[in-house]
């Protein structure tokens, strides 16, 4: 096996591009920019694996390209001292987040987590490897011994039900109202 550095970027790195463009469309605001992201993940990589190969070439791929976007933002919020005159020009937040910010984001984070645990338990493990752990769909096929297809279905349908549990929450209405059919979908008015 030609181990050279081309061979391996090609052979380690190459066949995630797709779930590193998917991977970057879902996260990066600015959609022009992904392909200019893209290939300065690679050329990171590139360079990096020049000096010493990493073990886990996926997760060493993906975490560079988060790395690279903080990079980028970080970048986007400086602003040169000598460009702004003068320093109340900037009408800078001290505190960015308000103490009623920080209690709606506790609010909010402590019914993601009762919605969590509403799923049925397959549908929260799959979930929650899919999308806390970052797992892809056919590694968490083969941990469970289950096909991808029921992977995929098992997240769309956590997607679904705690949508609607945020949303029945948020509404204050209550969801002993709605229930879950067999086939994923709602029923109303039943008791």
């Amino acid at each position: 096996m030609d181990d050279s550095l081309d061979s391996w970027f090609k052979r380690e790195i190459l066949i995630h591009e797709e779930a590193l463009q998917r991977y970057l469309l879902r996260v990066w605001p600015r959609r022009q920019e992904v392909s200019d992201l893209r290939q300065e993940t690679y050329a990171r990589v590139y360079e990096a694996a020049a000096a010493t190969r990493p073990g886990a070439a996926r997760s060493f791929l993906f975490t560079t390209a988060r790395h690279l976007m903080t990079d980028r933002i970080r970048r986007e919020r400086v602003v040169s001292i000598e460009a702004v005159g003068d320093i109340d020009v900037l009408n800078v937040l001290v505190d960015e987040v308000s103490p009623e910010q920080r209690a709606m984001a506790r609010q909010d984070l402590k019914r993601l987590a009762q919605a969590f645990d509403r799923l049925p338990p397959r549908c929260r493990e799959v979930v929650w490897m899919r999308r806390v752990q970052d797992m892809a769909q056919k590694e968490i096929a083969r941990r469970l011994g289950i096909g991808e297809k029921t992977v995929e279905k098992q997240i769309s349908k956590g997607s679904r039900l705690l949508a609607h549990y945020m949303r029945a929450e948020a509404d204050g209405a209550s969801t002993a109202s709605g229930s879950m059919t067999k086939e994923g979908g709602y029923e109303h008015g039943r008791q």
